[in-house]
């Protein structure tokens, strides 16, 4: 296995993983200089009460199930065995050290661009890491770091499915299949999820 990667850090409570989550790292894997794309499944902070929010190792689970077609697409849950709340800056360092030949990229929404700056350390992120941002229908006024030589806005499908969406409409009963990879929602059904 070739080890100097240049690998994509797509980090999302994936609560559920749609189609949505899939389109976009799959478009990074195949459309940009990133070799492939590892979606990190972000745990629950103990400090947040979130009832909505599935136990880490179901939405790994549920990751796993919706990329295990995709060569290039792989679940993380590297961030479960960090301290706790986990800090996207501690994250990189661990991994930097894990992986010292491999460099580590982070993909995120324009929305999630704009409060970068707010980002505990940001600054040694951006020092030491590129960031690839993908389009969102409801972000209008720029970042300020949308200039940073380190900030890439890739042309990526501007998909704008919502996982809150998806869990109400699970508890109303309505048909969500087409959001979600089949073996996804299949594990959902079977667990009874959402409902």
């Amino acid at each position: 296995m070739d080890l100097n990667k240049k690998t994509g850090l797509y980090f999302g409570t994936f609560n559920p993983v749609h189609v949505g989550h899939i389109i976009i790292a799959n478009h990074f894997a195949e459309h940009s200089d990133l070799n492939e794309v590892w979606l990190v499944v972000t745990p629950h902070n103990p400090f947040k009460k979130k009832n909505s929010l599935l136990a880490d190792h179901h939405r790994l689970e549920m990751v796993y199930r919706a990329t295990e077609k995709y060569d290039k697409l792989q679940p993380s849950d590297i961030e479960f065995k960090l301290p706790q709340p986990s800090y996207t800056v501690n994250t990189l360092v661990h991994l930097q050290e894990k992986y010292p030949a491999r460099e580590f990229c982070l993909i995120m929404g324009e929305d999630n661009l704009k409060s970068l700056h707010k980002w505990k350390n940001h600054e040694v992120i951006l020092q030491n890491h590129s960031v690839y941002v993908y389009p969102r229908i409801t972000v209008t006024k720029p970042s300020l770091l949308d200039k940073h030589p380190r900030i890439h806005k890739i042309d990526a499908p501007v998909i704008e499915i919502s996982a809150t969406a998806i869990r109400k409409d699970i508890k109303a009963g309505k048909n969500v299949a087409p959001l979600l990879d089949p073996s996804v929602w299949e594990y959902i059904d079977k667990m009874n999820f959402y409902k």
